[in-house]
């Protein structure tokens, strides 16, 4: 369905932009349909432009993305209108996505006068209220009003609805859980699942180590714009190989036992890394090889399903 091939993502910074920040790099993913493909790193690793880049609403640099064998960056005019019919976007702040002048509910008339401008009032309106119900949300308490008047939960649900508008196959959600309340929360993790069920494949760009392991059967963790681990979502959290990603899962507070502190000693601090491995700097010395200073490991597989760019993680299972 979607597979980005070494993708990557410069932007030109400094005086005159005369030098490069690389905020991807050479990232390269396949996702199927129906298949929920959770995106994991700390802030600033490079998710969310992973996601803009899906959705078009930023250029690549280098590499390809293509959906269904068809390379997206050459999409233009109706062909690009088309592959929005079925690639939707959802974002962490909700109230972002409305303006506060106007009710809720344009939102659908914005799709309608795009996508469905033949469409009568009244089949409109039952699409709709379809499409809002689908999402567990009553028509008759949510229509008609301001965004101030629902909740964010409300809102990211209305997001949804409206993709689902468009009988998309592909959904990108960008965060868009970090901003409810817990029992909100459990409640769009669902639905997610629920339209997992009947088809759609959803690219879950987090950094929550729980929401990824609960909703994905794959996952990609991400570090300073690199894929550093990538597999089925069982086997990285069941005996993660990269440092990074050991790293992360130590970090996780746990019920049955005194948080342990995990002290990192980071010294390459706003200088970015334009060759070797790109955790060099933040690995444990008894991991670290001088080689690595200079030399970008490549994902390699670990175990079936289970890729890791390390060298270490590599020679120990030669």
């Amino acid at each position: 369905m979607l597979r980005l091939d070494g993708v990557s993502k410069a932007y030109r910074v400094g005086t005159f932009g005369g030098k490069q920040l690389r905020a991807v790099s050479d990232v390269s993913l396949e996702m199927r349909d129906g298949e929920v493909v959770s995106l994991i790193g700390e802030s600033g690793s490079g998710k969310s432009t992973i996601g803009k880049m899906i959705l078009r609403l930023i250029s690549i640099t280098n590499g390809t993305i293509a959906f269904d064998g068809r390379d997206i960056s050459a999409l233009r005019g109706k062909a690009l209108k088309e592959y929005y019919r079925e690639v939707q976007g959802v974002f962490q702040d909700p109230f972002s996505s409305y303006n506060p002048i106007f009710k809720a509910d344009r939102v659908f008339e914005i799709i309608r006068g795009h996508f469905f401008p033949g469409v009568k009032d009244r089949e409109w309106t039952d699409k709709v209220h379809r499409s809002l119900e689908s999402v567990g949300l009553n028509p008759k308490h949510v229509t008609d009003k301001f965004p101030h008047q629902l909740s964010g939960g409300q809102l990211q649900r209305f997001l949804i609805a409206r993709a689902l508008l468009l009988d998309i196959r592909f959904l990108v959600a960008d965060e868009i859980i970090s901003m409810l309340d817990a029992s909100t929360r459990i409640d769009v993790l669902n639905l997610l699942a629920d339209l997992k069920a009947r088809g759609l494949a959803v690219l879950f760009i987090t950094h929550d180590l729980s929401l990824g392991y609960y909703i994905s059967e794959k996952a990609a963790i991400l570090y300073r714009g690199c894929v550093v681990e990538t597999g089925e979502t069982e086997k990285i959290y069941g005996n993660p190989m990269h440092p990074y990603t050991q790293m992360l899962m130590a970090s996780v507070p746990r019920l049955d036992q005194k948080w342990e502190e995990v002290e990192i000693e980071l010294r390459a601090k706003g200088e970015e890394q334009t060759s070797g491995c790109v955790y060099y700097e933040r690995c444990p010395s008894n991991r670290r090889r001088e080689s690595c200073r200079d030399r970008r490991p490549t994902l390699i597989e670990v175990e079936s399903g289970h890729f890791v760019a390390c060298c270490d993680a590599g020679e120990e299972n030669e």
